[in-house]
């Protein structure tokens, strides 16, 4: 999906036959407890602000994901619990669904004081108990399957809500953390690289993804792919690896760059990552204001940045193809996502999982369709094929991503200047 806004539909047939309802109701009741909860740290005035065009109000994707259960769920055709709560809320609550109706400009979604926050969450509540209730009536298959579809949708909005009060947090003058809990030092971790012959793999999906039931549409068909004699670094870049670049005038040297990175570095006076302070000390993260761990993997980190370190560093950035080849012996629900008092990302340790849940890592590949895709019927579908241009895909989860929303053939995306995701690098090299 594109974190910048919306989930790609499910794949047609990655609904689970027989559906344990319960079980799937259960999910989706915790699912949106968990979006409350991540709310809790944030004032109310907090909730209502925007802090640039790509970000939303917290209040607005607590609003959105709601909207998303009315407009699909409840209110599909035939739907026993079928009701508007506020017809005012499908305006204002839609985001790119140009099938169902016209909606907030998105840079103005900062400018919805109205509904209060409470509104909202008597909102939530009420398609909440409208959700639940399809269990006593017998829910269709395609309700079963826009459910299990509207979880993982508001897990990718959970990461949002984070990013968007991450960036909302530095732009005060005065900023606080989003969180008062020690942070964990990463441990130091050698180079190291594993090597991945060359020839003809597989990689993708048909349907359910490695004995799960769920995946979106844009992890298939399954299809072969050619990789030539590659080695993949074991560790990401690291913070003390990003200040070697910066001393090395990676930042002023036009040899490293794509063209177009070159401008927006211009465009922008990009000189050191996001958040870090002018004198390259500190950096702010959820946890507030802090010292730079040298260990720590580097984030916030945009793709021409990513690509200008790699050529640097005399490597390259992976391709899709050769990420999911490297990562598919290791268990992709072992990770640093999002967990405990943990708000930071922390390398691995050397008995963990070095590829999932610690950042999104950026690879060479624009993201596109694969070979034999096409977009599901409907307005659900409407929001994955379109945004297949000008955006490069990204792979392996976060230390803001839900422990159990991703897996090996997750494929996330983003323009290549934006940075305000948890964003990192892990390096390539020919052989």
């Amino acid at each position: 999906m594109s974190l910048t806004d919306e989930a790609p539909v499910a794949a047609p047939d990655s609904a689970a036959s027989p559906v344990d309802v319960p079980a799937l109701i259960g999910r989706f009741t915790e699912t949106r407890h968990q979006s409350l909860q991540l709310a809790e740290p944030l004032s109310a005035e907090d909730q209502v602000a925007q802090s640039m065009p790509d970000a939303s109000p917290t209040k607005w994707h607590l609003g959105h994901t709601t909207w998303f259960f009315e407009t699909f769920v409840v209110n599909a055709a035939n739907s026993p619990v079928a009701g508007t709560f506020d017809e005012t809320f499908s305006y204002l609550f839609n985001s790119y669904y140009n099938t169902v109706g016209e909606r907030q400009p998105r840079a103005e979604r900062g400018l919805l004081t109205r509904p209060s926050n409470d509104r909202v969450v008597e909102y939530r509540r009420s398609i909440d108990q409208a959700v639940a209730d399809l269990e006593a009536h017998g829910p269709t298959e395609e309700q079963l399957t826009l459910i299990e579809l509207g979880i993982h949708h508001e897990q990718q909005h959970q990461e949002l809500l984070l990013m968007d009060a991450l960036h909302l947090l530095t732009r005060h003058p005065f900023p606080s953390p989003y969180i008062d809990a020690p942070r964990q030092a990463s441990p130091e971790a050698a180079e190291s690289w594993t090597r991945i012959d060359g020839g003809v793999y597989e990689i993708g999906t048909d349907s359910a993804v490695d004995g799960t039931s769920f995946a979106f549409d844009n992890e298939g068909p399954r299809h072969e792919v050619l990789i030539i004699d590659v080695e993949i670094s074991d560790r990401l870049v690291t913070c003390g690896d990003w200040k070697q670049f910066m001393a090395d005038g990676g930042y002023r040297d036009p040899m490293l760059w794509l063209s177009d990175g070159w401008a927006n570095l211009a465009a922008e006076g990009r000189c050191r990552p996001l958040y870090w302070a002018e004198g390259e000390e500190t950096k702010f993260d959820l946890h507030g204001v802090h010292e730079i761990d040298l260990n720590e993997p580097v984030s916030h980190i945009s793709y021409f940045e990513a690509d200008a370190f790699a050529r640097w560093a005399g490597a390259r950035l992976p391709t899709e193809a050769e990420w999911e080849v490297r990562a598919r012996d290791l268990d992709p629900n072992i990770g640093h996502y999002r967990q405990g008092d943990i708000w930071h990302p922390v390398a691995p340790g050397p008995d963990e999982t070095a590829m999932f849940g610690t950042l999104w890592e950026w690879t060479a590949s624009p993201y596109t369709a694969y070979p034999g895709f096409a977009a599901a019927p409907g307005a659900v579908g409407e929001y994955n094929g379109k945004f297949m241009n000008n955006q490069y895909v990204l792979r392996g989860g976060c230390y803001m991503t839900q422990p159990d929303h991703t897996r090996l053939t997750y494929r996330n995306f983003f323009p290549p200047h934006t940075r305000w995701q948890a964003s990192g690098i892990r390096l390539a090299r020919s052989i």
